[in-house]
């Protein structure tokens, strides 16, 4: 029978899984007190950097539905839960293990798929979301400018077109006289 401490562990666990929508898992072994102090204030309000007990932690990431990760709780192990941007939490845990080498990133989940720690470079690597949702917003302008600007010549000679037979239709004398197929045919 689970005691009731580890039973509140893994309840308060599965809950961080649910609630975040990625996880990064670390091996910090090397790390001082003030170190975690800072990396965790460096992850700001959208992530929460936890030490966590790999028993603990794996059996909360299996009832909360997260799968694929249990290779990754050996060692020393820390989760930041991630309830913002994903990017972000990436780049700051990539910027303060460029200098603290004893943070190693071992994987992690981003919504429900399991990375690996080449694909949380990746994610690190990729601009914030605001200035990607700003270059979608310019291409979908520039290419609106250039569908009109495809269009509006072929409907510019149209309404040339139709406004010079008109002024040839009153220069003959108006719609009473017949039309030239209408000649033709007689």
């Amino acid at each position: 029978m689970a005691r009731p401490d580890k039973a509140a562990a893994v309840a308060e666990i599965k809950q961080k899984f649910e609630a975040s929508n990625a996880a990064v898992v670390t091996a910090y072994t090397g790390l001082t007190v003030a170190q975690l102090k800072q990396l965790r204030r460096s992850l700001g309000d959208n992530a929460q950097y936890r030490v966590a007990k790999n028993t603990l932690t794996k059996i909360a990431a299996n009832e909360a539905g997260v799968t694929g990760i249990d290779d990754l709780f050996k060692g020393s192990t820390a989760v930041a839960f991630i309830t913002g941007d994903p990017v972000e939490a990436a780049k700051g845990l990539r910027n303060f293990a460029k200098d603290h080498p004893a943070l190693v990133i071992k994987g992690g989940v981003l919504e429900g798929k399991a990375l690996t720690a080449g694909e949380i470079e990746q994610l690190a690597e990729l601009e914030p979301r605001e200035v990607l949702l700003a270059k979608l917003a310019g291409g979908m302008k520039a290419s609106m400018a250039k569908a009109a600007a495809t269009f509006q010549a072929p409907l510019t000679k149209l309404v040339r077109t139709a406004d010079a037979l008109r002024a040839k239709v009153e220069q003959q004398g108006g719609a009473g006289e017949p039309a030239p197929a209408e000649q033709a045919a007689e």
